[in-house]
């Protein structure tokens, strides 16, 4: 990359980076006023554990690589499916310098892997939503270890990874397994469509939240109505820093590819996020009969997730109408658990899994090239659910065993009494808003 490319890089990353504070104060805001710093230590423990192991061993395990490749910096256990974690162990050899001076040789590939524990970090952070008010930092913490090592970061490397010759992960690859590529016609599928984590980050973390709130079980009192945000402006605050570094989400990696389609990607990230806080609005009004500003903060992450799978294959128009048709979908989702009788706390499941399935599933219709409406053919539909699907399964399979493990272990929940009285005190010692003498 030259100066230009490598200064948007570095920016990038930054702005993802800055986005797990403001899943932090989204968060924050929406749980009860005793449970504001759990809530957010959940994610800066996140920062803390996740960008540690990215480090040590994740880079590796999910940058995929082949074996037999000198030029490649990692090399893999299980080609297409698990890099080993000990190829580079902590990046010795990444961040080598020979002359004893400069590593600027190894710029790129340093960024890239910056760039990669930025999502790791947010992707972990989501799922802490789904238990707000109720779980304990220690066995998050365990849980968050565990579940970026077997999850996220192979995960990862299904969508994303790489080697020398180009892009392995079986997801990526998954119409050629199939046999669906038709000889590189237009109007078939050539690769499972995810620019920046459809599946990855936002199914991936939806299905987990599931699993989790399944296993740590419902809130004191837990009924329609029953918990109100406690901090309405600071949900706005983070929905906005989520907005503001979505652009670096979504358009940073335009960066090692000479900034192909940073135009695009970043004006169907604006567009889609603004018509899914009508989407979700309109649904309110309908519904409720007022439209909130909590739920125009919902929209707009709404939006977000599903614009993030779809933002370089959409025609504008097509963006616009994805995020009011993802608003209005989870603005109804996010009723589910009343319905089916699970406590997602703050809706990761009905915004980030839902949000995730309608961006990934709506380019096997209008994507580019390749969709039901400009492709002809359904191959794109088909290894866009297969791919979705498997993540979402895998997922919260693995979340549901570590879960149910921890809890029985450890314990994963606090008491009943302890999440009454105010979980901020009994677990961190420390008020969100205490007043001095």
């Amino acid at each position: 990359m030259d100066s230009g490319q490598l200064a948007w890089y570095l920016t990038a990353s930054a702005l993802v980076l800055f986005m797990t504070p403001g899943v932090a104060f989204f968060y924050g805001g929406l749980v009860k006023a005793k449970s504001v710093v759990s809530m957010m230590m959940m994610s800066f423990g996140a920062m803390g554990l996740v960008t540690v192991l990215w480090i040590l061993y994740g880079a590796n395990e999910g940058t995929i690589t082949v074996d037999g490749h000198a030029d490649a910096p990692f090399s893999g256990w299980i080609p297409g499916v698990l890099g080993n974690p000990f190829s580079d162990f902590s990046l010795t050899s990444l961040g080598y310098a020979s002359d004893g001076q400069s590593a600027s040789a190894n710029n790129d590939s340093l960024l890239v892997v910056f760039f990669g524990a930025t999502f790791a970090i947010i992707t972990v952070a989501l799922i802490s939503g789904a238990i707000a008010d109720r779980a304990k930092f220690g066995a998050w913490m365990v849980f968050a270890g565990l579940w970026a090592t077997l999850v996220y970061f192979p995960v990862s490397g299904w969508v994303w990874g790489f080697d020398a010759d180009g892009p392995t992960g079986w997801i990526y690859n998954l119409p050629s397994l199939l046999g669906l590529t038709n000889g590189g016609a237009a109007t078939s599928a050539q690769t499972v469509m995810d620019y920046a984590g459809g599946t990855a980050v936002h199914i991936n973390a939806g299905a987990a939240a599931l699993a989790l709130a399944l296993v740590l079980g419902k809130r004191v009192g837990f009924a329609k109505g029953s918990s109100k945000p406690h901090n309405v402006p600071l949900v706005l605050l983070g929905a906005s820093i989520l907005w503001f570094g979505w652009f670096g989400f979504n358009a940073g990696a335009s960066a090692t590819v000479g900034f192909d389609g940073l135009g695009i990607l970043a004006l169907n990230t604006f567009g889609c996020t603004a018509a899914a806080i009508l989407g979700w609005c309109i649904v309110e009004k309908l519904k409720e009969g007022k439209a909130t500003s909590v739920g125009a903060a919902s929209g707009a992450v709404a939006g977000l997730v599903a614009i993030t799978p779809a933002c370089y294959w959409l025609t504008p128009g097509w963006a616009l109408v994805l995020g009011v048709v993802a608003g209005a979908i989870c603005a109804l989702a996010v009723e589910l658990k009343f319905k089916l009788g699970f406590d997602d706390s703050l809706d990761v499941v009905g915004v980030h899994m839902v949000g995730g399935f309608v961006g990934c599933w709506y380019l096997g219709f209008f994507a580019n090239g390749s969709g039901l409406v400009y492709g002809g053919d359904g191959s794109q539909l088909l290894v866009q659910v297969i791919a979705s699907l498997a993540v979402a399964i895998y997922s919260f399979v693995i979340a549901w065993i570590l879960g149910f493990l921890i809890e029985k272990t450890m314990g994963f929940r606090v008491k009943n009494e302890d999440e009454i009285a105010g979980v901020d005190v009994v677990v961190h010692g420390e008020e969100a808003y205490g007043i001095a003498d």
